[in-house]
């Protein structure tokens, strides 16, 4: 089972958490989005005052790779419709960094597409839905499933997905397309697509759509049918743990994220900014940090039924839910179908 794709192995990934070394950083280059989610972690998804300008985003990127970054995942906002986004694929190819970049598909013209595959970037296309009607209204868009749709065509035009040319679809979980998961799952394997399915995370826009809500039960038998079709029909084993269907999230302990303004966090889930990359050096930030700190020795910081699980030792639940639910980022993940007690219904 892979660590939150990361791609990285689980020797690595100690060895650099020991060292307070990065292997990857999220990073988002404006907040500017032209969807509406009803899931989006971002309230407000207009370009705000005071975003990090073209010279402080590739500083941090330098950063992070002096820190032993290997690879950048770009979120948003909606990157594909930054005006600059050609130019940072450049940047950070010369650097000789892996990137993947998450995107609604809206700004996937055939000449990006082109770049794209000539970068090697790893794509990830928001898409929750075969059905026009609910990818619609999960976008908070009119059209939003053709546009995809039209996105996907033009990716496959310049290669992907193929071997040398990774191809993902990133799917929240929620009641709208809880009965399609199966069928949509077994779709993009045979697309050669990877799904990226996981639990929402109750903050921001989740936490006010109540109608997307999912309980712990129906996750469990989600997560478990999953892991059976993909054992009986394209035999990958991984054991059923959320909150990331066949992955693990740690991510803690060797990424972070910064966002447009430049404040630095543990995750989007986990939204403390434990400092701002145009006041400190990121390695200050990380380095400094309690919450970091706490966060990478998870085995003696993690509360109640998370804490003493029996897996425990390979996982931490999900961080983000554990903050937006409680309000404490080391509680017991409410969303987890192993913990018990009325506390942890899955519903905030």
């Amino acid at each position: 089972m892979q660590l939150y794709n990361l791609e990285f192995t689980e020797d690595e990934i100690r060895a650099a958490a020991a060292a307070d070394r990065l292997l990857s950083m999220e990073i988002e280059f404006s907040r500017e989005c032209n969807f509406r989610c009803a899931y989006c972690y971002l309230e407000d998804r207009t370009a705000a005052a005071g975003e990090m300008s073209r010279q402080e985003i590739k500083e941090v990127i330098l950063q992070a790779r002096e820190l032993g970054a290997r690879k950048i995942i770009i979120l948003g906002g909606e990157p594909s419709i930054y005006p600059h986004l050609i130019e940072m694929l450049g940047f950070l190819g010369a650097l000789g960094l892996e990137v993947e970049l998450f995107t609604n598909g809206s700004g996937v013209t055939d000449e990006l597409a082109r770049v794209l595959a000539e970068e090697r970037v790893r794509v990830v296309v928001k898409l929750n839905s075969r059905d026009a009607a609910v990818q619609d209204r999960l976008a908070g868009k009119k059209g939003a499933f053709a546009i995809i749709g039209q996105a996907l065509e033009r990716l496959r035009s310049a290669g992907y997905p193929s071997e040398e040319l990774f191809l993902a679809a990133s799917t929240v979980i929620c009641r709208q397309n809880l009965a399609e998961l199966p069928g949509l799952w077994q779709w993009l394997r045979s697309q050669r697509i990877e799904p990226y399915f996981e639990i929402l995370t109750p903050q921001a826009n989740a936490l006010v759509n109540t109608w997307l809500d999912v309980d712990t039960t129906e996750l469990r038998e989600l997560f478990t049918r999953l892991a059976a079709l993909d054992r009986e029909r394209f035999g990958r084993q991984w054991e059923p743990q959320p909150p990331l269907v066949g992955n693990r999230c740690m991510r803690h302990q060797v990424s972070c994220v910064v966002t447009a303004q430049g404040d630095v966090m543990p995750c989007v889930g986990v939204t403390i900014p434990l400092g701002n990359i145009r006041h400190q050096r990121l390695a200050d930030i990380l380095k400094d940090s309690e919450v970091v700190r706490n966060l990478k020795k998870y085995r003696e910081t993690i509360k109640g039924p998370c804490g003493t699980c029996e897996k425990s030792e390979e996982c931490y639940g999900c961080r983000g839910a554990a903050y937006q639910m409680t309000g404490d980022y080391l509680a017991s993940d409410p969303t987890c179908w192993r913990n018990t007690g009325s506390a942890c219904t899955g519903k905030p």
